[in-house]
C-alpha cells in the first residue's frame, strides 16, 4: 500500500472523497428547482446514460469476466431474451420478476453444473 494512504491519511482521504460527493450534492439540490427536465440537454443526457447502460449490458453478456465467464454466451443470451420478455409484458410491475427470472435462472445452472 502506498506509504501515503496509511494512517491518517487514508481518513483525510476518505473525508475527501465524502466532502467532494456532498459538495456536488448540495449544488444539484439547489439548482434542482430552476432546471427544466424537457430540455434538450436532458433529452441527450437521458440518451447518453440509456446508451452506456445498454454497453455495459451487451458487454456483460458478451465479454464477461469472473464466475459469468464460465456460463456459455448462448445461455447468457437466452437469460437476457426471457428476462427482456417478461419485462415488455408489462414493463409498469415486472421489473422484478425479470431480475428475478434471470437470477434464478443463472443460479439453476450454477447449481447443476
Amino acid at each position: 500500500m502506498n506509504p501515503i494512504l496509511q494512517g491518517w491519511g487514508l481518513w483525510l482521504a476518505l473525508a475527501g472523497a465524502c466532502f467532494g460527493t456532498y459538495v456536488c450534492r448540495a449544488v444539484g439540490v439547489l439548482l434542482s428547482g430552476r432546471i427544466n427536465q424537457d430540455s434538450e440537454i436532458f433529452r441527450w443526457l437521458s440518451a447518453v446514460t440509456f446508451a452506456m447502460v445498454a454497453a455495459l449490458i451487451v458487454r456483460l453478456i458478451i465479454l464477461p469476466v469472473g464466475l459469468l465467464a464460465t456460463v456459455p454466451v448462448w445461455f447468457r443470451v437466452l437469460i437476457c431474451v426471457l428476462s427482456l420478455g417478461v419485462m415488455i409484458s408489462s414493463p409498469k410491475r415486472r421489473l422484478v420478476a425479470a431480475l428475478l427470472i434471470g437470477v434464478l435462472l443463472l443460479m439453476g445452472y450454477g447449481a447443476l453444473h
